[in-house]
């Protein structure tokens, strides 16, 4: 059984977490690094915070009676940082890249519900980009299971060099789905999300900030780039309320401020989309909506 915490009514601190992220490894990743099976669970967490309506507002979503599909994750998040910055974890936070997300909601969730949250990390594999792992969320109400995530994240770190090499692959340009609106991305985007989100990586607040970690201006969180998305898609005519997947990849960075293309297809079992960037010619993610 994975080594768990649990909370009562609310989430832990993150001033004290952000602290803790700050501190080096005892020792450095390497080939025979192991992620153990920590766990942690906040028990009657209520959804109707003072935040969401700044988080509808934040990434585009109407108001209403029920909860953005997305917003969960944002509930969980003290409990990944609990995770990610516990002594057991061995990767350093500042080095771990988000590259897939899948959600599920097998129903709507109500404005005002209270949930029972549990965050696991598990799902450990060696690539050739580093290690990858996976934060596994799932959401109940009176013990039924109503929501549940899988957020991979990347540890970049090159295999050992052998004789033969594989040949890189050539980048080709997205294929164009019929629909498409536009996606502005503001320069003060990364910090209002981490204002709503609590994630206050520097990478997404300031320019200065993201130089120091090579990026040449701020970049938008990737789940802010995934909600904004599924909230215009929301939006549409064909768009069926209730239970579907929702899921994607985080390909290149949206610079701030930016504008980025929410390209989409609709189709009678689910809908293909992507943001590409203001040309169409490189994606930032790509990903699906699956009904169920």
């Amino acid at each position: 059984m994975p080594e768990s915490t649990i909370y009562r009514n609310k989430t832990p601190n993150l001033l004290p977490l952000f602290g803790r992220a700050l501190l080096p490894k005892q020792q450095k990743p390497s080939e025979n690094t192991h992620i153990p099976k920590l766990q942690a669970e906040v028990v009657g967490i209520a959804t109707d915070t003072d935040s969401l309506p700044n988080y509808r507002k934040v990434c585009g979503f109407k108001a209403g009676s029920q909860l953005p599909a997305t917003w969960p994750h944002i509930l969980a998040f003290p409990l990944h940082l609990k995770l990610l910055t516990d002594p057991k974890f061995p990767l350093p936070l500042l080095g771990l890249v988000h590259i897939r997300n899948s959600i599920t909601q097998y129903r709507p969730i109500m404005t005002g519900e209270n949930l029972d949250i549990r965050v696991t990390l598990g799902n450990q594999q060696r690539t050739d980009k580093g290690i990858e792992f996976d934060l596994v969320t799932e959401a109940r109400s009176a013990g039924a299971l109503i929501w549940e995530e899988t957020s991979t994240n990347l540890f970049r770190m090159a295999r050992p060099k052998t004789t033969e090499s594989k040949p890189e692959s050539t980048r080709k340009k997205p294929e164009t789905l019929p629909f498409t609106e536009l996606m502005t991305a503001p320069e003060n985007i990364g910090r209002q999300y981490a204002k709503v989100a609590g994630d206050q990586n520097p990478i997404h607040l300031y320019a200065l900030t993201a130089k120091a970690f090579g990026f040449p201006r701020a970049i938008a969180h990737g789940m802010w780039s995934k909600a904004h998305a599924l909230a215009q898609l929301e939006q549409r005519d064909d768009w069926k309320e209730g239970a579907f997947t929702i899921t994607c990849q985080f390909k290149t960075p949206l610079l701030l401020p930016g504008t980025a293309q929410l390209n989409w297809q609709e189709g009678h079992d689910g809908w293909d989309y992507q943001v590409l960037n203001s040309k169409g010619t490189a994606p930032h993610l790509s990903g699906r909506v699956d009904w169920l």
